[in-house]
């Protein structure tokens, strides 16, 4: 995949993971990468730079990132710095997975970091 097509891929991630209620998407300078944050707490990271290493890693239930490393071997991997049982990285430069598909792993992942907040947490997130 083309550069130009990896950052237009990484610009639409970046800008998804921002519609989720009380997401923030951010460069991390001590991290180098896009954060998405949730009240403090990590629901991705995505390379900052298009490439063919570039990469978005996701929270997933342990069961289903075996599957998706299963069906997408050598694109789907165990997550890069993170806890290999419950994140998985993506490679971008792979149109194999869709941007559609990506994007559900990235609703997941929100989904799953969001009910892991307090009451108090999720009251701030919900506007209430």
């Amino acid at each position: 995949m083309e550069k130009s097509m990896i950052a237009q891929r990484i610009a639409t991630f970046k800008a998804f993971g921002e519609t989720f209620k009380g997401a923030k998407v951010y460069f991390r300078d001590d991290w180098e990468v896009f954060y998405f944050d949730l009240q403090g707490k990590m629901f991705g990271m995505m390379s900052d730079q298009a490439g063919e290493d570039a990469i978005i890693t996701l929270k997933n239930l342990p069961e289903k990132n075996e599957e998706l490393r299963e069906m997408y071997k050598d694109i789907v991997i165990p997550g890069y710095y993170a806890n290999k049982t419950h994140w998985n990285s993506i490679k971008l430069s792979s149109p194999e997975v869709s941007d559609e598909e990506i994007k559900q792993m990235i609703t997941i992942s929100y989904q799953l970091v969001y009910q892991k907040l307090t009451k108090k947490q999720k009251a701030e997130v919900d506007g209430e």
